[in-house]
């Protein structure tokens, strides 16, 4: 499919412009003229191999929406939905005249994750920063001092219990075998379901011994039918079914003899790959996601930089991949970066690391700069309530590094968007002290 060709789009005498309609103050309006839409377009282009076939949806459209998304904590549907219906949004993917129908299908933006990758996510990051740096948002003497923190991305998934996972396993195995026309001796879905809902009420009832042993008599249910399957693998077709009924099997029986204090465990059986984090909140003790590492500016809270790290690992450990992020999206590596008390034995020599709570051979504007480290915390939480890092919708570790990117482009455009609103207001404001200035008697 070869990519979509821009072209001007002649003066039409039943339709206004888009420029006509809506005011050019408006900061989505400003920050139009402030991203570089001609990059998506020639870097964007070699996802497109071949010549022939329908043109593709253009880059900027897709980069607008995915922005707008991110910025305003939509999903794929509400944001292609809201297109629609507001102006600013479709000037800034580049329309010229008001359109009445979607531009593309939801799923689209899904094929597009998927294409642009982490790489490409990156992409939008960086542009973000270059307007931050255009608009004035971001001073770039700022881009070498940052704060370094990592955070939790939780995914999308329900509190895992063992009785809920051996109840969804067993059913998925049911479903397996109904599908490949296997006769099971026993499916239990009437016996089943019933004990897991009595386990649940011997939990809350703190009854922790019949919980017990009937966890032990719902796990006994599951491994049964996972043994009666086995049993007759020679009668499952070939083919993707029985890779897909292999790939299954195998990640139950990972379920039924998982350690319960063990490393890896299965928490999910649509994400096997989500960690159990404790980050030490009294409110939240565990959190079932991904660790993101997070790079800001020190002054304006801008961010330089975000990677999904799976896997759970050693804050110190993160900080030269999150350093050398910053250095390759900025285009300078940081001189100074500000962590707290995780980060010790980091090993990093190229950049000046301060860590929380160092007391000696610091001068006066160092201590100030190292005071300014807790000022991460509140980016992070807005990234969590105005933004979508609170749960990621999407599979796998290949959605956790997209999305993780993402949410660090929709914080800039907010950030980015409030800078304008405000330089406008103080403009107003000034032009309105001057008329005021004009018509006041001279005698007052």
């Amino acid at each position: 499919m070869k990519p979509h060709p821009r072209t001007d789009e002649q003066d039409d005498l039943l339709r206004p412009r888009l420029t006509e309609m809506i005011d050019l103050r408006h900061a989505l309006a400003k920050l139009e003229k402030l991203i570089d839409w001609e990059f998506f377009e020639t870097e964007w282009a070699s996802f497109f191999p071949a010549t022939t076939g329908r043109p593709a949806t253009s880059p900027r459209l897709v980069a607008g929406l995915l922005y707008l998304q991110h910025a305003y904590r939509l999903s794929d549907d509400a944001v292609v939905a809201r297109w629609v219906e507001n102006p600013y949004y479709q000037h800034f993917t580049g329309e010229t005249f008001f359109q009445h129908r979607p531009p593309v299908d939801p799923s689209c933006l899904t094929r597009w994750r998927q294409r642009i990758g982490e790489e490409g996510a990156e992409w939008l990051l960086t542009k973000t920063i270059e307007a931050g740096v255009t608009s004035g948002a971001v001073e770039d003497c700022s881009l070498a001092r940052i704060a370094v923190d990592t955070t939790v991305m939780e995914k999308n998934i329900a509190h895992p219990t063992d009785a809920r996972l051996y109840e969804k396993a067993r059913r998925q195995l049911v479903a397996l075998a109904h599908e490949g026309e296997i006769t099971l001796r026993q499916n239990y879905n009437r016996l089943a379901p019933r004990l897991a809902m009595q386990i649940g009420r011997y939990a809350h009832a703190r009854q922790f011994k019949r919980m017990r042993k009937a966890l032990k008599k719902l796990k006994g249910y599951t491994g049964r039918i996972l043994r009666d399957i086995r049993r007759q693998l020679e009668k499952i077709p070939g083919g993707a079914f029985r890779e897909r009924a292999l790939d299954t099997l195998v990640l139950v029986s990972r379920l039924l003899h998982q350690n319960p204090k063990g490393h890896g465990k299965i928490y999910a059986l649509h994400e096997p790959e989500v960690d159990c984090i404790s980050k030490g909140k009294a409110r939240k003790r565990y959190e079932f996601g991904t660790k993101v590492s997070l790079a800001t500016t020190i002054d304006e809270g801008f961010v330089v930089g975000m990677r999904a790290l799976p896997g759970n690992p050693y804050d110190g450990n993160t900080l030269p991949e999150a350093l050398e992020q910053v250095a390759i999206l900025t285009g300078r590596t940081p001189d100074l970066a500000v962590v707290d008390r995780g980060y010790r034995g980091h090993g990093v020599s190229t950049t000046k690391v301060l860590i929380s709570g160092t007391r000696r051979g610091l001068t006066p504007k160092l201590k100030t700069l190292l005071r300014r480290r807790s000022a991460i915390e509140p980016e992070i939480g807005h990234m969590k309530t105005d933004g979508r890092l609170s749960r990621c919708p999407l599979k796998g570790t290949f959605g956790d590094a997209v999305f993780a990117v993402l949410c660090g482009c929709g914080h800039n455009i907010r950030k980015i968007l409030a800078h304008l609103r405000a330089l406008l207001s103080l403009i107003l404001a000034a032009l309105c002290a001057a008329a005021t200035d004009r018509i006041r008697p001279a005698n007052c």
